[in-house]
């Protein structure tokens, strides 16, 4: 395993999960960091705060350093309870701050009320910039949650979670850094991270049903995962799950000067629709609901095992998704009306 952290426990504080209220808008929310910060996690705030020059907003530089502190052996393998996601959504909420989103909640962290073990998801957002379009919002998400410790490959049992899915989490993060500092969005956007994915979507369950009991008027979900690795048997950049039950992939082609997204026959054979966080929103709202993903069944042998380690993804393909879909998104967040549209 790759040992990239260095983990002080013994000062380390325990940030609560609490189930917070909604911040009133402009509220200035503080939170308390632990204790000992960590060096490696320094240098990846160090290093998020300084703009990337040139054409391309984010570089594989970057993207890197981010999913090799999430899927750390020190984290081991962030299962939702254990004390090492705590260590990942600390370090979540820190990114939040730094991207200037506010709290959607009155704090960053939003417990889960239907999981058995105590997890939080970590939700912020950013107040649209048209004082109509602004009332509808957008979703964006990704689960940071993985398996823990599973069979032991060549003396390794930590499931790192690399490409499942700190890759996910990493383009949500950059793409909440870009929209953070520009504040271009018209449509109000939510950044999700979602805890206990792999216990049955009970993250983004809990936030679909919340928000929904809330009244939130919600246009759009744009979840990522497992977007670590090119696709082998395509041509085109990634697929989203449920490509037929919206338009949202001949829009989001039309916003950019090549098609990016493509139709893969194995999402339905497998059902990954209904088998990612885009599904309870879907459920709940009834609204274009999907998931943006790059593997093909073919081209990651290292799904849930030991080997799904920072080392094995390809992060110049990673900063080329993220840059292509700073564009999508912003023709999605900026259109006069409501393009995408349920078929």
């Amino acid at each position: 395993m790759y040992r990239y952290l260095t983990v002080i426990l013994s000062f380390l504080v325990i940030l609560s999960c609490a189930s917070q209220k909604r911040a009133k808008e402009g509220e200035v929310v503080e939170i308390i960091l632990g204790h000992g910060r960590k060096a490696e996690m320094n240098n990846v705030l160090q290093n998020n705060a300084r703009p990337v020059k040139g054409e391309m907003f984010t570089d594989s530089t970057h993207i890197k350093q981010l999913v090799y502190y999430l899927s750390s052996d020190e984290m081991k393998g962030r299962e939702t309870g254990s004390l090492e996601i705590d260590y990942a959504a600390e370090f979540l909420e820190k990114l939040f701050v730094q991207n200037e989103l506010r709290p959607y909640f009155s704090g960053y962290r939003d417990t889960l009320l239907n999981s058995k073990t105590t997890a939080c998801n970590i939700v912020g957002f950013l107040p649209g910039q048209d004082p109509e379009l602004r009332k509808e919002y957008i979703l964006i998400g990704a689960h940071y949650d993985h398996i823990g410790l599973v069979n032991v490959i060549n003396g390794d049992s930590i499931a790192n979670g690399a490409n499942d899915n700190a890759s996910g989490t990493a383009t949500v993060l950059e793409l909440s850094r870009y929209f953070g500092k520009g504040k271009t969005n018209k449509r109000s956007l939510i950044f999700a991270l979602f805890s206990a994915e792999e216990k049955g979507l009970l993250g983004s369950r809990h936030l679909a049903q919340r928000l929904k009991a809330e009244g939130v008027n919600l246009y759009l979900m744009l979840n990522f995962e497992m977007t670590g690795v090119p696709m082998k048997t395509e041509d085109y950049l990634m697929y989203i799950t449920g490509y037929a039950k919206s338009n949202l992939a001949e829009i989001a082609n039309s916003l950019v000067s090549d098609e990016p997204i493509g139709y893969l026959p194995d999402e339905d054979k497998f059902n990954v629709f209904e088998r990612s966080d885009n599904f309870p929103f879907y459920g709940n709202f009834k609204i274009p609901s999907h998931t943006f993903c790059t593997f093909d069944f073919s081209n990651y042998p290292h799904y849930h095992r030991a080997t799904d380690e920072p080392e094995e993804l390809d992060y110049k393909h990673m900063s080329g998704l993220i840059n292509k879909m700073i564009p999508i998104i912003e023709g999605l967040t900026n259109s006069p009306g409501q393009t995408v549209k349920l078929k």
